[in-house]
């Protein structure tokens, strides 16, 4: 921006020191991932580097940027297999952002769930409920669900690319693109939002039987109608926490260390500079 900002002292005030031991600390968790048995074709996620690389036969094809969770509800370091892709998905709202995001909002928006085309539900697979009838103080989350119609308001977007863990996170498209613009994108509440999704989609599914002409996501885009696809080839998919590597050349890359796994806290004060998040009450803080 070239003005001193408090990422820019944060950074300055960073050691020779701190920065070797770093490297250090990055070097373990780049040997880890070495001693991974990589398959041909597989995705990695660089949490604090809002980075996702999809790497076939050792060359990165690919490269998104993402947007990943912040501090207060971080992406997982995982490893896990993407089985399907989910054109036109349904958001089914996870209890946690229910409670902490999305009833406080409607409490102050009663017309919010209609603007958002959310419907109230008994359980996901329930009948549709009225939400005037629901007491949001009492509401009890186990049994009322939010469920958000597909579609270009749809939280997750147009595609949602399906890779069941324990964290129950995965990776999806966003209506919310500018906020790629960001050099800190943690802004979702754990899941990875991704960066022209269309094109990794493409790759993903390319050995697919009739995936593999070029523009078939498209046509599939433009009919609007829901469609999942199960692959006959599934896709590793690894997210992990990198903060500083070398590249081959002999230039040193830092990343902020957003969730302090380093133990450093002033890069945790600039992941949560106003100055550089989306303010709580925003509808980047209500999705995954």
């Amino acid at each position: 921006t070239g003005r001193v900002q408090r990422g820019t002292f944060a950074a300055l005030n960073v050691t020779a020191e701190k920065r070797l031991t770093q490297l250090r600390l990055n070097r373990r968790r780049i040997a880890e991932l070495a001693n991974l048995r990589i398959e041909d074709r597989y995705i990695l996620v660089n949490v604090p580097a809002f980075q996702l690389e999809a790497v076939e036969r050792f060359d990165v094809v690919q490269r998104h940027r993402v947007i990943a969770g912040r501090p207060s509800r971080e992406t997982p370091t995982l490893r896990a297999t993407i089985t399907g892709v989910n054109f036109f998905p349904y958001w089914h709202v996870p209890n946690s952002i229910a409670r902490k995001d999305l009833i406080p909002r409607l409490k102050k928006e009663p017309d919010y769930l209609f603007k958002e085309k959310i419907r109230v539900v008994d359980g996901y697979a329930g009948p549709e409920l009225d939400p005037a009838s629901v007491d949001w103080e009492q509401a009890d989350l186990n049994k009322v669900k939010f469920r958000q119609d597909p579609g270009p308001q749809n939280a997750l977007g147009l595609v949602r690319i399906d890779m069941s863990n324990e964290h129950n996170v995965y990776m999806h498209d966003t209506p919310m693109q500018q906020l790629f613009n960001s050099s800190l994108r943690a802004y979702s509440a754990g899941c990875v939002r991704v960066q022209g999704v269309h094109d990794l989609v493409a790759w993903i599914n390319k050995y697919e039987q009739g995936w593999d002409r070029p523009g078939r996501v498209q046509e599939v885009l433009e009919t609007g109608a829901p469609l999942d696809l199960k692959l006959t080839r599934p896709i590793p998919v690894y997210f992990t926490y990198v903060t500083a590597w070398g590249e081959p050349g002999g230039a040193v890359q830092f990343r902020d260390d957003i969730y302090d796994q380093d133990g450093s806290q002033e890069y945790v004060a600039r992941a949560q500079d106003p100055d550089e998040q989306i303010a709580p009450g925003s509808a980047a803080a209500l999705t995954p």
